[in-house]
């Protein structure tokens, strides 16, 4: 919900208005970090519940899905109920499920937990953004987007360490728990700061058929994705009426949407081709930056012997790369075609990612860790003027609308690039191992290990280990080969958009 609160009266007195924004900064700051947080951790998670690798990356997709399917509801519950009730009751409701994630015995308790986590915190970050816009009347509108703006740079850079840290030192409950007292804090400050600057309430109808069929046709994705390889795809009955369910439920959302006087998801907007060719490079480009930032962190820790702690630190260069160069990309956006700029941050990130095809099983730390960097000074040439650009091709009164849709497109890209990636990485690394096996000859290079003084059983389960490392290791150069394929792909398309006619600052819109 990106509303124009900046002209709303504010009632709250100067002296706590830096208060109340900080409140609201960290509420945010806190739901993004979740986003990231886990990523180092899902090993742990794994090994602790019992599960794969793959089923583990439910923790992260279990969230985006929910958080995907809830973002387009956000106006509706706000107008209904109020901005800051909304508010409270989503920390509410996101303290309550962090900490039932925390305290989860089984994957199947803790998917469910991360759903709540992901509906809560579907309506936190956009209400978060329009408190802070009527915190501070209209002449001090830079101190709220400058405080939203490092809630979404900060967020991707620290959670990584965090996550890392209190994985090691503590256990992976923690990243869950650590959000209560936030939560609580945020909950406090709220109900006594924020009250003066509620939003009136209004009942709007709810396009309830448009929201079921939203949640069957992503929901059904999303499953699919989830467990389609260990189902062998399409050769399995329930992955083919799954398919064909979300097919159907997406077609006849598409048809619906368009003819309701008031849709869940309103995809009239669509028909600006400036904000349709940026929704498509903006999920493109973001699904294949996000594939990256899943699979390193398992690879290290799995295969390469690091601690959550490390990975983390090697996850966070991405993002802290992009605080340094944000302030250039702000102060170029007014000046230059912002397809240019996003044109440039894609490429950038397609060329670096080819730094990675160089990667060893011996790689040290800063080799790994060096690419990252890098490619984070191109992150905020794409995500900024991106977000921009979809928001300013579009007429006044759309832009919330297309708000949502950015919004909804990136989480669906995350979950979609979640699953996609590591089975992609998995398939990869079978054929790997198929590979250097055949090319091996085990048996006679198990006798010439034995010949070193194992016995044969260690000598084959010594190359067994090399084996699977290498070939992992091979799995991820493959992925980053075809990312920056894609990523290249997208670089392009970006120019099929028009040039927007409006230029402005970066807009803060979930």
């Amino acid at each position: 919900m990106a509303t124009g609160s900046a002209t709303a009266s504010t009632g709250i007195p100067p002296s706590l208005r830096l208060v109340a924004g900080l409140t609201l900064a960290f509420a945010n700051f806190m739901v993004i970090l979740d986003l990231t947080i886990a990523n180092v951790s899902i090993p742990h998670i794994a090994g602790s519940l019992g599960i794969t690798l793959e089923q583990g990356a439910w923790v992260i997709t279990s969230y985006a899905i929910a958080e995907a399917i809830c973002v387009p509801l956000t106006a509706w519950i706000a107008f209904r109920f109020g901005s800051v009730r909304t508010f409270l009751f989503s920390m509410l409701g996101f303290g309550f499920f962090s900490m039932l994630c925390g305290l989860s015995v089984s994957i199947e308790m803790l998917v469910m937990c991360r759903i709540g986590q992901g509906i809560f915190g579907a309506f936190l970050m956009p209400m978060s953004q329009t408190l802070l816009l009527r915190v501070f009347p209209p002449e001090q509108q830079n101190i709220a987007v400058g405080m939203w703006a490092m809630t979404l740079l900060l967020g991707p850079a620290l959670g990584p360490i965090i996550g890392g840290w209190l994985t090691d030192n503590w256990s992976w409950h923690w990243i869950f728990l650590i959000n209560v007292p936030v939560a609580l804090l945020a909950i406090v400050g709220g109900a006594v700061l924020l009250r003066p600057i509620e939003t009136e309430r209004r009942v709007l109808p709810i396009d309830y058929v448009g929201l079921v069929l939203l949640v069957i046709w992503v929901g059904c994705l999303q499953v699919i994705l989830d467990i389609g390889r260990n189902h062998d795809w399409f050769g399995d009955p329930l992955i083919v009426v799954l398919a064909i369910t979300s097919a159907v439920a997406f077609l006849i959302f598409v048809v619906w949407e368009l003819t309701e006087d008031h849709p869940v998801v309103d995809l009239r907007v669509l028909r600006h081709r400036g904000l349709s060719v940026s929704l498509v490079v903006l999920a493109i480009s973001f699904g294949a930056y996000f594939a990256g930032f899943v699979i390193i962190p398992q690879w290290q820790q799995a295969w390469l012997g690091y601690t959550a702690t490390q990975a983390g630190y090697s996850s966070s260069f991405t993002a802290i790369a992009g605080l340094l160069t944000a302030p250039l990309v702000v102060m170029l956006m007014p000046r230059l075609d912002p397809r240019l700029l996003v044109s440039i941050g894609i490429f950038w990130i397609s060329t670096v990612g080819l730094m990675r095809v160089f990667w060893t099983s011996d790689s040290d730390f800063w080799t790994l860790s060096l690419p990252q960097f890098v490619s984070g000074l191109g992150m905020t040439f794409f995500m900024l003027p991106i977000i921009n650009l979809t928001l300013n091709t579009v007429e006044e009164h759309e832009v919330a609308s297309a708000a949502g849709l950015q919004s909804f497109m990136r989480t669906i890209a995350t979950a979609f690039a979640t699953s996609v990636s590591l089975t992609y990485w998995g398939d990869t690394q079978r054929a790997a191992r198929n590979d250097i096996v055949s090319a091996l000859e085990p048996g006679a290079a198990g006798s010439s290990i034995a010949g070193l003084g194992f016995s044969p059983e260690a000598a084959l389960q010594m190359l067994n280990n090399m084996a699977e490392l290498e070939a992992t290791t091979l799995s991820v150069l493959h992925v980053f080969w075809t990312t920056s394929t894609i990523l290249s792909f997208a670089a392009a398309l970006i120019w099929l958009a028009p040039r927007p006619k409006r230029h402005g600052g970066v807009s803060i819109g979930h």
